[in-house]
């Protein structure tokens, strides 16, 4: 099950996937708990995925360039290589989606994991089926925002391209992570519409269920970047009781 050599991904010997939302995916499971890898590919390849498994982080950068997957199942914990630093590099080389797996309950490990361009974390020991809802999620949600008109947002002075995945404010370009680009696209596509953090979970992240906190932090961040003043802001406003609404007139 797990290869060094060149990428030519087979299904698992014995299976037999069937129909399901994740027909014609392929989705690359890096992970070396062989036991965990081993269910993981099973319900994944059961709702139709093609699934290709590596147990560390230098075949998981070896598949995943040569293979291309539309998304990487990949464990922090990893030999060699941990999955933060295979996270940080698959984006930069695929910009691939990640739901990253781990033992790791801290609240700081998930945000990191998020930061390095982590679309989802679950923590272990998960459910087999809610691995599969969480890819399905993060897979809807790309082909929603690959579907959307890459036409550029305008509130104020602020810019964005989802084209481009680039923002700029006052000519000069800011620098954001992966999941603050989505959570300001997210809300320039539905100005002063006041959503709670529960809807922004949804929306932006694909969680039904998850830790609100974690969009209060991602709040502040991009009012940090994008607000003159982030203790008092002018542009993505805190609705007492509600959540968060992006004021201004998008262009």
């Amino acid at each position: 099950m797990m290869n060094t050599g060149t990428p030519s991904p087979q299904p698992r010997r014995g299976s037999s996937p069937r129909a399901g939302e994740l027909a014609g995916r392929t989705i690359l499971v890096v992970e070396d708990d062989v036991t965990v890898a081993e269910v993981a590919q099973r319900y994944l390849e059961r709702d139709g995925a093609k699934v290709q498994v590596v147990g560390d982080g230098a075949e998981a950068l070896a598949y995943g360039v040569g293979w291309r997957p539309d998304l990487v199942v990949l464990d922090l914990l990893l030999p060699g290589l941990d999955g933060w630093e295979v996270c940080r590099r698959l984006q930069l080389e695929l910009d691939v989606p990640v739901v990253m797996l781990s033992a790791l309950s801290d609240a700081d490990d998930r945000l990191v994991g998020l930061d390095v361009g982590a679309d989802d974390y679950l923590g272990k020991p998960f459910s087999a089926r809610e691995l599969v809802a969480r890819v399905r999620a993060v897979l809807r949600r790309v082909d929603m925002q690959e579907s959307q008109a890459a036409t550029p947002l305008q509130v104020g002075e602020i810019v964005l391209d989802p084209g481009a995945r680039r923002v700029t404010r006052r000519g000069t370009e800011v620098s954001l992570t992966a999941r603050e680009f989505d959570l300001l696209a997210f809300l320039l596509r539905n100005p002063g519409v006041a959503f709670s953090r529960d809807e922004l979970l949804e929306q932006v992240w694909g969680y039904r269920h998850g830790d609100r906190s974690t969009v209060t932090v991602y709040i502040r961040r991009l009012r940090e970047k994008l607000e003159d003043d982030p203790s008092a802001p002018g542009t993505i406003r805190t609705v007492w009781g509600v959540g968060y609404r992006l004021d201004g007139v998008v262009t």
